[in-house]
C-alpha cells in the first residue's frame, strides 16, 4: 500500500512576503501537476496493468509467471537440480581470485537481494493476504519457486554478454544481451529492445526504486517520531545514498554484503519471535493456508482470488524476469557465466519463500483477520473487497499491528526494516539505473557522476512531495522492463541451455574444481 506526503518545504522564512491567494497556489501547484502527468502517462499505466477481460487478473503477472513455468520445465528444473551446487558458490568452494569481475558470488546475490528485499515484503505482503486470505501464500510460495528458474535465465546472459573494461570494471545486463546476444545469432532488433529497456529502467530507478522507497521510509519515521517536513528525510537519505554510490558497485556490494544479512536475520528473527510467542497455533495457520488456497475461506473471489493476489505479490516482489538483477549478478567475479545463474536463482527463494512467507505467517498467525466463528470463514469488510480486520488496518498498518500484537514495542522493530529495506534498495536500483543511463550515454566519469547526482535529488523529491502518478509510472516503467526482457528470453534461452549442458558434463567430469582459499 502506497503513502503519499504533502509537499513540505523550508518556507517559514518567506512567510511574511506570501499572500494567502501566493499560498493557495502555491498547494494546488503540487495538485496540478500530479493531474497533467497523470493524464498523459494514464494509458502507459493502464495498458500495463490491465486485467483480463472480466478478470481482476493483471496481465502482467500472468506473463511473469508464465515466463517462470516454461523456463522452470524447459531446463528441467534447475532450481531443484544445482540447489546444492548454487548454496557452495555463494560459499566461494569454486571461486578464482583471478577471475575477471568486480565483486564475489556472494557480494552479487547480496546485492541483488537489496534491490528486491523492500517494503513489498512487508506492506505488499499485507495486501495480498488482506485481499486474498491466507491462501495467497501458497501460490506466492509457487510462483517463487517458479521464478527462481527466471532469474537463471537472465543472470546467466547478463554475465555470458556482459562488458570486461581493461581497469577490471564490468558492465552487463539485458541492454547487453540483447545487442550482443541477437547479433550472434543473427536475429534483427536486438538494439531496439535494449534501448527501451534501458529506457524504462531509468525510469523505474527513479521512481520506484527511488521516490517510493524514500516517500514510504519517511511516512514509517515520521508515523513513530512524529509529523515532520518530509526533505529532512529525504536529505539524511540523499547524503548517505550518494555516499555509498560515489565509490561504484565494489562500495556498494561492500555495503550491501554487511546490511542485506543484518536487515534479513533483524526481519526473520522478528517474525520468528512472534511464531514462538503462538508456537501453538501454527499448525493451525499452515492449515489455513492449504485450505484457502483452494477454497478460499470466503475470501473475495474464492481461490480464484487468493491465487492472483498470491501470483501478484510474487511478481511484484521478487522482479524475476524484470531483468534487474540480471545487472547487479553481471559484475560477478567468474569466468564461467552459469555459475552467477545458480547463484541467482536463490535471490526468489529468499525474497519470496522465506521473507514474504514470514509476513504472511506472523498476520495469519496474529489473528489480525477476523473470522465468522460459526463458519470459519473469513468475515469481509464492509465493502466485500478485502477481509475485515482488527482495527480496520491494511497494507504496512497491518503488519505493524501484527508485530505489535504480540510485544508492544516490536513495531518499532518494523520501522527499523523499513528503513534498511529502503536505504538497500535505494543503492540498488541506483545502480541499476547507472548502467542503463551509461549504455545509452557512454562511459566515463563525467557520466555516471551527473546520473548519481540527479538519483539523489530524486530522493529528497521522493520524500518530500506528494507523486501518485509519477510513482504509478515508475512501477509500470519498471514492469515494461519485463515485457522487453522475456521477450528477449525466449530468442535466447538456448544459448543458457548449451552453457548448462556445458558445464554440466565438465562439472560431472570433475574438470570443475573446489578452489583452497
Amino acid at each position: 500500500m502506497k503513502t503519499y506526503q504533502k509537499l513540505g518545504l523550508p518556507l517559514a522564512a518567506l512567510a511574511s512576503t506570501v499572500t494567502p491567494a501566493m499560498a493557495q497556489e502555491a498547494l494546488s501547484l503540487d495538485d496540478r501537476v500530479n493531474a497533467a502527468f497523470a493524464t498523459f502517462t494514464g494509458p502507459f499505466v493502464s495498458l500495463i496493468f490491465a486485467p483480463f477481460p472480466g478478470t481482476n487478473f493483471p496481465w502482467i503477472v500472468m506473463w511473469l509467471v508464465v515466463a517462470a513455468t516454461i523456463f522452470t520445465f524447459y531446463f528441467a528444473f534447475v532450481q531443484l537440480r544445482f540447489f546444492s551446487h548454487a548454496i557452495a558458490l555463494v560459499k566461494g568452494d569454486y571461486s578464482d581470485p583471478n577471475d575477471a569481475g568486480e565483486v564475489s558470488h556472494f557480494q552479487a546475490l547480496a546485492t541483488a537481494l537489496s534491490g528486491t528485499v523492500g517494503l513489498g515484503n512487508i506492506a505488499g505482503v499485507a495486501v495480498a493476504v488482506g485481499i486474498g486470505g491466507p491462501g495467497a501464500t501458497f501460490w506466492m510460495i509457487l510462483a517463487g519457486l517458479l521464478g527462481m528458474a527466471s532469474k537463471f535465465t537472465e543472470c546467466t546472459l547478463g554475465v555470458k554478454y556482459r562488458n570486461e573494461y581493461e581497469d577490471g570494471t564490468v558492465s552487463g545486463g539485458p541492454m547487453y544481451y540483447m545487442s550482443k546476444g541477437f547479433k550472434e545469432l543473427g536475429l534483427p532488433g536486438g538494439k531496439v529492445l535494449a534501448v527501451l529497456f534501458s529506457i524504462f529502467c531509468i525510469l523505474g530507478a527513479l521512481g520506484g526504486g527511488n521516490m517510493f522507497q524514500a516517500n514510504q521510509a519517511h511516512a514509517q519515521i515520521s508515523g513513530i517520531v512524529g509529523d515532520y517536513p518530509g526533505w529532512i528525510t529525504g536529505v539524511i537519505f540523499a547524503a548517505v545514498v550518494f555516499a555509498v554510490i560515489v565509490g561504484g558497485i565494489k562500495s556498494i556490494a561492500t555495503v550491501t554484503e554487511k546490511v542485506v544479512p543484518f536487515m534479513g536475520i533483524l526481519y526473520v528473527g522478528a517474525s520468528l519471535v512472534i511464531l514462538a510467542v503462538n508456537y501453538n497455533l501454527i499448525g493451525w495457520a499452515f492449515g489455513q493456508i492449504f485450505a484457502g488456497a483452494f477454497t478460499g475461506l470466503g475470501v473475495a473471489g474464492g481461490f480464484v482470488g487468493a491465487l492472483i493476489q498470491g501470483f501478484k505479490r510474487a511478481a511484484f516482489s521478487n522482479e524475476a524476469g524484470v531483468g534487474s538483477a540480471a545487472i547487479a549478478h553481471s559484475a560477478v567475479r567468474t569466468n564461467e557465466p552459469i555459475t552467477e545463474g545458480f547463484v541467482s536463482l536463490l535471490e526468489p527463494l529468499i525474497d519470496t519463500v522465506v521473507i514474504c512467507t514470514m509476513t504472511a505467517l506472523v498476520i495469519i498467525i496474529s489473528q489480525q483477520l477476523i473470522i465468522d466463528q460459526e463458519t470459519g470463514n473469513y468475515v469481509l469488510n464492509e465493502a466485500g473487497t478485502a477481509i475485515a480486520t482488527i482495527g480496520d488496518t491494511s497494507g504496512v498498518a497491518l503488519t505493524s499491528a501484527a508485530f505489535g500484537s504480540a510485544i508492544s514495542w516490536f513495531p518499532y522493530v518494523l520501522a527499523i526494516a523499513v528503513v534498511l529495506f529502503a536505504f538497500s534498495t535505494m543503492i540498488s536500483w541506483s545502480y541499476y539505473g547507472l548502467k542503463a543511463w551509461t549504455y545509452l550515454f557512454g562511459e566515463g566519469q563525467t557520466s555516471e557522476l551527473v546520473f548519481k547526482v540527479i538519483f539523489c535529488i530524486f530522493i529528497v523529491i521522493g520524500a518530500a512531495a506528494s507523486l501518485g502518478p509519477v510513482i504509478d509510472f515508475s512501477d509500470a516503467a519498471i514492469f515494461a522492463m519485463a515485457v522487453v526482457n522475456i521477450t528477449a528470453l525466449y530468442f535466447l534461452m538456448r544459448l543458457v541451455r548449451v552453457e548448462l549442458k556445458s558445464y554440466s558434463a565438465r562439472l560431472a567430469s570433475g574438470e570443475i574444481r573446489k578452489f583452497v582459499h
